[in-house]
């Protein structure tokens, strides 16, 4: 059962924000400039980083990556030992990615835009409820990684 519930928010959450989406916006962008395939490789790094932490969650946290069914334990290895928010740094790779193979100045703000949402949601919404839930375990983790930047 866990392992659709994991599937399911994957696929609502990221894939449509960062696999569904990206290829319609850059499509109709008549703003573009010539894409480059590095862009391919900028987004395949951006996907296996999500992939990893979404198994993360799932073995790890005994949850997904959904907020309607977080992960029941801190996740603080991996890649969540070096950024407390991989997950949402792996996406903006993968929209940077998506902007670079199309040369699309939409898919560059919508990237932007995104990054702006996760840290606003990130602020209001999942620290609070991180150190609610979590307490000293949370104080002592969010103390010694960085929110964003990999140490």
């Amino acid at each position: 059962m866990l392992f659709q519930r994991a599937l399911l928010a994957f696929l609502a959450l990221p894939g449509v924000v960062a696999i569904l989406l990206p290829p319609f916006i850059g499509d109709i962008d008549p703003n573009g400039w010539q894409g480059t395939s590095l862009g391919a490789l900028v987004l395949i790094i951006g996907f296996v980083l999500l992939i990893w932490c979404v198994r993360d969650f799932y073995v790890a946290g005994k949850g997904t990556l959904a907020p309607w069914d977080p992960p029941e334990h801190l996740v603080i290895l991996g890649l969540y030992k070096y950024t407390r928010n991989p997950m949402y740094v792996a996406v903006l790779i993968m929209l940077a990615g998506w902007a670079l193979l199309y040369g699309s100045v939409f898919l560059s703000i919508y990237a932007v835009a995104f990054a702006f949402i996760f840290h606003q949601r990130v602020v209001r919404n999942e620290e609070p409820w991180l150190s609610k839930t979590f307490g000293a375990d949370w104080e002592e983790y969010s103390e010694s990684v960085p929110r964003w930047v990999i140490r």
